[in-house]
């Protein structure tokens, strides 16, 4: 009996998940021509913005961290999820709102801006030189209120500690590779010295070869909070439009821009990977696209769950 009661819940919740699991073929029937509208528009975004990618990426990013990816990220209310510290320089949510509006004209009430932030973070990567990632779609917009407390708590800082940095991760579904593998997001755009100054007082944030490096960063972000809140950025690797490998190859050479970067280049359970990685980018692509799906499938609301916004920055009324 109890067998037979073990066998009934593994079953259902089998059933439950299969109902609502995401798939690539989402749209295929209700709105086919999602995918060349995104293309065409965000190839054009490209050409005309080259740092477009990569706020899109940490668009992606800021958003599935919270709870999942739900378009939170976008909501704009006072104290909204998008106020906190942790969400400085975020940019691109209107882009994303105005790529919103093209696809209601061709199939109102259908596509979620869930949806919209994962594809602009996947024609990102493939526009940059990465990997071509096939994402499942399905995801619904949060009607629930997130606030600038949930991002405080939930989204990881720059100077976060290694294994804080894999407990994050591996929630999600992630091996330690492939951990490491997202990281190298950081492939793309620059770091804000707001972002950077707090590494420089604490040696655990260094690499044993990181004191060269440190001293341009010194240079660029002096400890100053009126010069360093108006400073653009620094890069996060050599090729800070380009998505590749460099990276690896950059902290491992004690060029870590964050904290975060310069820790997983000398942790014995992450600098393996890195090195992997720096020594094959086919490899890294391949771990980047696995890691890719799962944070962007994990913890999502699916049918039944959410909504689809009209407007991506509010609630549907």
């Amino acid at each position: 009996m109890k067998y037979f009661i073990l066998l009934f819940v593994a079953t259902l919740t089998l059933f439950q998940l299969s109902s609502c699991q995401l798939s690539e073929s989402y749209y295929n029937l209700s709105c086919p021509n999602l995918e060349p509208i995104i293309q065409s528009e965000f190839r054009k975004l490209f050409f005309l913005n080259p740092t477009a990618p990569a706020a899109l990426l940490r668009l992606l990013f800021h958003d599935c961290m919270v709870r999942g990816c739900d378009a939170s990220v976008l909501l704009d209310f006072d104290n909204s999820e998008i106020k906190s510290a942790k969400n400085y320089a975020i940019r691109m949510q209107d882009t994303i709102g105005e790529i919103k509006l093209l696809v209601e004209d061709d199939c109102p009430g259908v596509v979620s801006c869930a949806d919209l932030i994962v594809l602009a973070a996947r024609e990102s990567v493939i526009q940059t030189g990465g990997p071509r990632i096939q994402v499942p779609l399905g995801r619904k917009d949060s009607t629930n209120i997130t606030t600038s407390l949930d991002a405080d708590a939930k989204i990881p800082p720059p100077s976060q500690k290694v294994d804080d940095f894999i407990s994050d991760f591996t929630s999600k579904g992630m091996s330690i590779e492939e951990a490491v593998a997202i990281l190298g997001g950081h492939t793309l755009g620059v770091g804000h010295c707001k972002n950077i100054v707090g590494r420089l007082n604490d040696p655990a944030q260094w690499n044993p070869t990181d004191f060269v490096y440190e001293t341009i960063l010194r240079i660029r972000c002096p400890l100053d909070n009126d010069f360093y809140n108006s400073v653009p950025a620094v890069p996060l690797d050599l090729t800070p439009v380009c998505f590749d490998n460099q990276y690896y190859t950059d902290i491992l050479g004690g060029r870590g821009v964050f904290g975060i970067d310069s820790m997983v280049a000398k942790d014995p359970r992450t600098l393996p990977f890195v090195t992997n990685f720096s020594q094959d980018q086919n490899h890294f692509f391949e771990v980047f696209s696995s890691a890719f799906i799962k944070l962007a499938t994990a913890d999502v609301l699916t049918d039944g769950q959410g909504e689809v916004r009209a407007i991506c920055s509010k609630f549907n009324n």
